[in-house]
């Protein structure tokens, strides 16, 4: 079974050793040769990468690869691992691809409908458009397209191994409805991250696709190779605001970066789970000055000389883990565990009433689950920065 997996890449990076993962620069007709195999030969759209993203370098091994059994692509930070952590070997995939016709990444499980976050985070039009397209160019794909949006799950990254005849069947359907949606859609003044359409679309059709051809799919982790320079440089810069308190500059830097690149909260860029528990420091810090304001009017003091969680003087390597363990705890009377056993194991007098609010907020999102599990954390254990401590 000849198998192989082309890394999409803008930059350079280590190469797997192992030969069956091939380098391929994805957008090369547009930015600097970087010495592997381009998008930019034979039949391509490589100088569509800014609409595309890594779609470029799929497009390629469609119409150029005519020479193995089967084809995966992946990107340079992002490998589909085994259940030991690690990057698939060839015999481990010829194994699994004798027992399945595609494998792909684990269903992200998203907390509210598809169609709601691209709806908060895109121009919706897009997507509508992609649906106008799929319903008059293949109406009995559509049923799974408009339920699948409106479901709370998709495939993330473009990430795939398959036979090369069921990745072609995959690629002639998916740029047929991309071609047609360019032609009713202007995206060219948007921003460079608005601007790749297609490459965040693709990630819901292939699970469209994989729905409504009754494919059956080996499901697997991605492993993370390395945090993004971004997501590095925001978590170097909130530290910096957390050491001098100022949560007022933390918040409007951090609204700031998102608005321009909503995708640092995702699972693929937020690989540590730190830039959404800065999010939680900030929330949590605001809760707690405006508690402090309102006892300070009840009693008569100065709201100004109270304390936050940043005045017990952690690192941001300390910070992180706190929520984090304050996280599990919650989760943990969320999840229904016996609720005086997590109290007794973690220090509730040591968080204060808004740390716990605004934990059960960002974990409890069903109805009527955050007031159920606030009901179960004991009052008198969860109460306030002791004076020790400040």
């Amino acid at each position: 079974m000849n198998i192989r997996i082309y890394t999409m890449t803008h930059k350079k990076f280590e190469v797997p050793p192992d030969p069956m993962y091939v380098p391929l620069q994805v957008g090369r007709a547009v930015h600097e040769d970087l010495g592997y195999t381009g998008d930019d030969t034979g039949d391509n759209i490589s100088a569509k990468n800014c609409y595309y993203s890594e779609l470029t370098g799929l497009y390629w091994v469609w119409k150029n690869v005519k020479d193995t059994d089967y084809v995966g692509v992946c990107h340079y930070r992002r490998y589909l691992i085994n259940e030991k952590g690690k990057v698939f070997t060839k015999g481990e995939l010829e194994q699994i691809l004798q027992k399945v016709d595609v494998i792909t990444t684990k269903r992200v499980q998203l907390r509210y409908p598809y169609y709601e976050g691209y709806k908060a985070t895109h121009h919706i039009e897009n997507l509508d458009a992609t649906g106008e397209v799929i319903r008059e160019m293949y109406p009995d794909y559509y049923p799974y397209f408009d339920r699948l949006v409106h479901g709370e799950e998709t495939y993330f990254g473009n990430i795939m191994i398959c036979s090369k005849k069921l990745y072609d069947a995959y690629a002639d359907w998916l740029f047929s409805i991309f071609a047609e949606v360019e032609k009713r859609v202007d995206i060219d003044s948007y921003d460079d991250y608005h601007k790749r359409v297609f490459g965040f679309i693709s990630e819901i059709l292939l699970l469209v696709w994989v729905r409504a051809n009754r494919l059956s799919v080996y499901e697997c982790q991605v492993g993370m190779i390395g945090e993004k320079a971004e997501t590095r440089e925001m978590k170097e810069k909130l530290a910096g605001y957390f050491e001098r308190k100022d949560v007022a500059g933390a918040k409007t830097y951090f609204m700031e970066r998102l608005k321009k690149r909503p995708d640092v909260l995702m699972e693929a860029s937020d690989i540590t789970g730190e830039l959404k528990l800065c999010m939680q420091v900030i929330a949590t810090c605001e809760r707690e000055f405006g508690d402090r304001a309102d006892n300070a009017v009840a009693d008569g003091t100065e709201s100004k000389t109270e304390k936050c969680v940043l005045d017990r003087g952690m690192s941001f390597a300390e910070l992180m883990e706190y929520f984090r363990t304050l996280n599990a705890a919650v989760e943990a009377v969320r999840k229904g565990g016996d609720a005086k056993d997590v109290c007794s194991a973690f220090p509730w007098e040591q968080v204060s009433d808004a740390a716990v609010y605004v934990a059960v907020r960002v974990l409890c999102t069903k109805p009527g689950e955050a007031e159920e599990t606030m009901r179960r954390i004991p009052k008198n254990m969860a109460c306030h920065l002791p004076e020790s401590s400040v």
